[in-house]
């Protein structure tokens, strides 16, 4: 069925030439997936386009189809302005503060602030990706076997595998589609959630040594030495927070990210009835329910107490 979204959506695309796609900073397997899918699909159909990441494409996601084609910085003169899988606009990074309102924001997150002209957000979906391969083909876009690989990676990341309490029957028909088109599922679900660099692991060593529990609370955190002795070259936790959700007998797990002039922080509610967005949604960060994340402005030292304490008072903990 065709919505007005959509048809807003198919008319924008339709009479644009230059398009612009970007995504938020640090990003993971449903950002890269969800630029890279809608952009080599708009670009199948004659468009010209460019897919920028304000941090760049880490270097695990360098395999997938198009991945050559993403920049750091946009060239100007693009006539349709897209961002895909941010909550926020802040999300997209400070290169893009300072442009114009967005023309379509695409994203699944529940905390999304509805911040573009043509605002297509499905907080029920798994991830932006099974956005894209639901509504591509109603605004006349093709899914080919690359765009397919990236909008299967998206999946996969973001339901961990199928994984997550949010994974669908709907999700599952998703990658069934997609598969169809002649991807190798398996292979990209082994690059993008098993396979891991030296410095990788590594880095996840220190974040694990570094392991604490407090109140249901178990939480890991990475420092910026931590990232130069394992010669990590990511600002991100290299997926560090999925191996503390893993722990038994916990209701939340934390990973504290220091960054220069900040303190990334993920969520994970290990608990069904536990809600980690509304205490990201308090410290200007966002997610789902199960899944969330914040930056915040400041030192690790001075952040950490605070965050800890926020989290057990709102979730009583």
């Amino acid at each position: 069925m065709t919505t007005e979204i959509d048809s807003s959506i198919a008319a924008r695309l339709h009479t644009a030439q230059h398009i612009l796609i970007v995504s938020h900073v640090r990003p993971d397997g449903d950002a890269i997936g969800s630029l890279l899918g809608l952009g080599l699909a708009l670009q199948a159909a004659g468009k010209t386009v460019q897919m920028v990441l304000n941090d760049g494409l880490p270097a695990s996601f360098r395999h997938l189809p198009g991945s050559e084609q993403v920049k750091k910085e946009p060239k100007p003169g693009f006539d349709l302005f897209i961002t895909v899988d941010c909550a926020d606009f802040r999300r997209t990074g400070r290169l893009f503060q300072s442009f114009r309102q967005p023309d379509i924001n695409i994203d699944h997150h529940i905390t999304n602030e509805r911040f573009g002209v043509l605002n297509l957000v499905e907080p029920q979906a798994v991830a932006t990706c099974a956005i894209l391969t639901d509504h591509l083909p109603g605004w006349g876009l093709q899914i080919s076997r690359e765009v397919a690989a990236n909008l299967a990676t998206g999946i996969v990341t973001d339901t961990l595998g199928f994984r997550t309490s949010n994974t669908t029957p709907a999700a599952l028909r998703q990658a069934a589609f997609l598969m169809e088109t002649g991807i190798d599922l398996p292979e990209l679900y082994n690059r993008a959630l098993v396979r891991r660099s030296y410095a990788a692991a590594k880095y996840w060593g220190a974040g694990l040594s570094s392991l604490t529990t407090l109140d249901g609370i178990v939480y890991g955190t990475l420092r910026i030495a931590d990232r130069k002795n394992a010669g990590y070259g990511g600002n991100d936790d290299a997926d560090l927070i999925n191996v503390i959700s893993s722990i038994e007998d916990h209701q939340v797990g934390m990973v504290f990210v220091e960054q220069p002039d900040s303190v990334k922080i993920s969520w994970r509610a290990l608990q069904p009835e536990i809600d980690v967005a509304q205490v990201a949604r308090s410290f200007g960060g966002g997610g789902h329910q199960a899944a969330a994340g914040a930056d915040i402005p400041g030192k690790l030292e001075e952040i950490q107490p605070r965050v800890l304490a926020v989290t057990r008072e709102m979730l009583k903990l």
